[in-house]
């Protein structure tokens, strides 16, 4: 697992980190998504998740925030929702006290 990174999401976006090298898994619905990022969490320490399917799998994102790996990314995917910023901001001001990348 170590050093490994993922990417799950739709085939559009997942293409630019799949040409950079990073494994790549597409998904189609909600119900694809919580079950490839359930599978792709044994193997990897660092998974990217679109936006799209972050917002989608909340819940399931508030277990893996939990753990110490992996560490699962939310990116944006189409339509930015800024989602994936605050979320984000949230996680660094929980593991730093401050927030040293948005300056709000």
């Amino acid at each position: 697992m170590q050093g490994k990174m993922a990417i799950v999401g739709n085939a559009t976006t997942i293409t630019v980190f799949k040409a950079a090298g990073v494994d790549a898994f597409p998904v189609t619905d909600e119900r694809n998504a919580r079950e490839t990022l359930r599978r792709v969490a044994r193997d990897y320490s660092v998974i990217f998740l679109t936006e799209d399917y972050a917002l989608l799998l909340k819940d399931l994102l508030k277990r893996f925030d939990e753990a110490a790996y992996p560490v699962v990314l939310p990116v944006p995917s189409g339509e930015a929702t800024g989602y994936g910023e605050a979320f984000l901001k949230s996680a660094m001001e929980r593991a730093l006290g401050v927030d040293i990348l948005f300056n709000d």
